[in-house]
């Protein structure tokens, strides 16, 4: 129990991977932040290698096979939009592929930065901040600041306290889940050492990598929905 507690607090803990010195400033960069770029620069990467070739006659298979994952995601995060709120489908994409790429770094041997509370916290505000200012555009701030007062005035608090419950809902459930796995398999290296690891290592760093980037986005795409006024 004593070398899993210190998986876990070595886990928690996050390093400095580089501090940048400039003259008398000192500017640490956390390991979480660099893997952060790592993960943009993958993403970045693939795009580019993806897209450098595409073609409107006589497309290949690859591109068709992209092209139909594309506007498959793209209905699923419309659909959990709804009609009014669509055009913020692009921002849940790139925050799902963010998310997904970050919780199955670990098979390449790094830290996912989703192991850093300050990565999930930014990701959570980042679409709590979109999520109202959706609301103010789509009901101007006269309409927005009414929306707090539905249905009847005296749960008033309530709607406002939910925009801090909202954003920490979101970053604890991504942080948790992905700690949560890290445990599940420390157990299991525990008292299966040999193969059950392998198999839920894939199980955990793969599918349900992805599986927590869709809820991630499940439910900003639920709150913009709300936000915007669509209904379902």
């Amino acid at each position: 129990m004593n070398s899993m507690a210190d998986a876990l607090n070595k886990e928690l803990n996050v390093d400095t991977a580089f501090t940048l010195h400039l003259g008398p400033v000192s500017l640490p960069f956390a390991e979480s932040t660099v893997i952060s770029w790592v993960v943009m620069g993958i993403l970045v990467a693939l795009v580019l290698l993806l897209t450098h070739d595409l073609k409107v006659e006589n497309p290949g298979k690859g591109q068709l096979a992209l092209e139909s994952f594309v506007c498959w995601l793209e209905r699923a995060i419309k659909n959990i939009l709804g009609p009014g709120a669509e055009e913020y489908w692009m921002y849940l994409f790139t925050v799902c592929l963010f998310i997904g790429m970050s919780n199955i770094i670990g098979l390449l041997g790094m830290k996912p930065p989703t192991k850093d509370l300050d990565v999930t916290v930014a990701l959570a505000v980042m679409s709590i901040v979109l999520v109202e200012a959706a609301g103010i555009r789509a009901k101007h701030v006269k309409g927005w600041l009414h929306s707090f007062a539905q249905p009847i005035p005296i749960i008033t608090p309530i709607n406002i306290l939910e925009i801090a419950i909202r954003p920490l809902s979101l970053c604890m459930r991504l942080f948790g889940n992905v700690l949560g796995s890290f445990i599940i398999m420390e157990l299991i290296k525990h008292l299966v050492p040999v193969v059950l690891p392998t198999i839920f290592s894939l199980y955990f760093d793969i599918f349900d990598g992805f599986i927590q980037a869709y809820v991630f986005i499940f439910l900003t795409g639920l709150y913009i929905k709300d936000a915007v006024g669509t209904e379902a």
